[in-house]
C-alpha cells in the first residue's frame, strides 16, 4: 500500500512539474503578481552568447597568455645574461625555462591572431592580420596627425619580429652567433610593441586595476632593460 502511494505521490509532482513548464503560471499574494515568460531560459541565452562569442574568449585568453609570457620571458632571458636567474635555478634549467616561455609565447600569439578571423564583432580577415596598416580597426590621430591602425599595426609588426627571432634561434645560435644576438636584441622592440598593442587595445587593460598593474609591469621591464644596457656598457 506504501509503495503505492509513493509512487502516486511522485507522479503527481512530475506532473505538476510538466503542466508549470508547458503553460504560464501566475501567483498572486499580497498584490504580488509572478508569471512565467515564454521564451529561452537564462541557461539557453548564456549558451547561445558563448557559443557565438567563443572566437573572442579564445582571442582575449590567448592574447592575456601572451602578454604574462612575454613579461617572464623578457625577465629570464636579461636574468640569464647579468646572472641574476641563476640565483634561482640552474643555468640549463634557466635555459630551458626561456626556451619554454618563447615556445608558449610563439604559440599564444598564433592563437591570438587565428582567433580574429573567426570573430563576428571585430572584423578582420587574413590580410588585415598579416599587412600592417590594411586594417581599419580603431584609427589613430595624435597630434592632428592620421596615423592608420597604429596600434594594429604594432601587433603585426611584433608577429614578425617575434617570427624571426624564434627561426634564427633555431637555426643561428650555433652557427651564426654574432647573427643571432644581433637580431635577438628585436625582442626589446617586441616587448614596447606589444606593451603599446595591449594597453590600447586590450578589452581588460581599458581602465581600473588591471591597467595599472600592466603599466607597473611595463615600467619594470623598462628598469631591467637599463640595468642591462648598464652593464653591457661596463663590462
Amino acid at each position: 500500500m506504501r509503495k503505492w502511494i509513493w509512487i502516486t505521490g511522485i507522479l503527481a509532482v512530475v506532473s505538476s512539474f510538466a503542466l508549470l513548464l508547458n503553460h504560464p503560471v501566475m501567483a498572486q499574494a499580497n498584490n504580488i503578481v509572478v508569471q512565467t515568460i515564454p521564451g529561452p531560459t537564462v541557461g539557453q541565452q548564456l549558451l547561445t552568447r558563448a557559443s557565438n562569442s567563443w572566437p573572442w574568449y579564445i582571442v582575449r585568453g590567448a592574447g592575456i597568455v601572451a602578454a604574462v609570457s612575454l613579461f617572464l620571458l623578457m625577465l629570464s632571458g636579461i636574468g640569464s645574461v647579468t646572472g641574476h636567474m641563476f640565483k634561482f635555478m640552474e643555468p640549463l634549467t634557466a635555459w630551458a625555462s626561456h626556451k619554454a616561455l618563447g615556445t608558449v609565447f610563439g604559440i599564444s600569439v598564433l592563437i591570438h591572431m587565428i582567433g580574429l578571423l573567426f570573430d563576428h564583432f571585430v572584423p578582420f580577415n587574413i590580410l588585415d592580420i598579416l599587412v600592417p596598416w590594411l586594417s581599419n580597426y580603431k584609427p589613430v590621430t595624435i597630434w592632428g596627425m592620421q596615423l592608420g591602425s597604429l596600434w594594429v599595426a604594432l601587433g603585426v609588426l611584433s608577429f614578425y619580429a617575434v617570427a624571426l627571432i624564434v627561426i634564427t634561434s633555431l637555426v643561428w645560435i650555433e652557427k651564426k652567433p654574432y647573427m643571432w644576438k644581433l637580431i635577438h636584441l628585436l625582442s626589446y622592440a617586441v616587448m614596447l610593441f606589444v606593451f603599446v598593442h595591449a594597453l590600447y587595445l586590450g578589452t581588460d587593460l581599458a581602465g581600473g586595476f588591471l591597467r595599472w598593474l600592466w603599466i607597473a609591469l611595463g615600467i619594470g621591464i623598462a628598469y631591467t632593460v637599463v640595468i642591462r644596457l648598464w652593464r653591457a656598457k661596463t663590462t
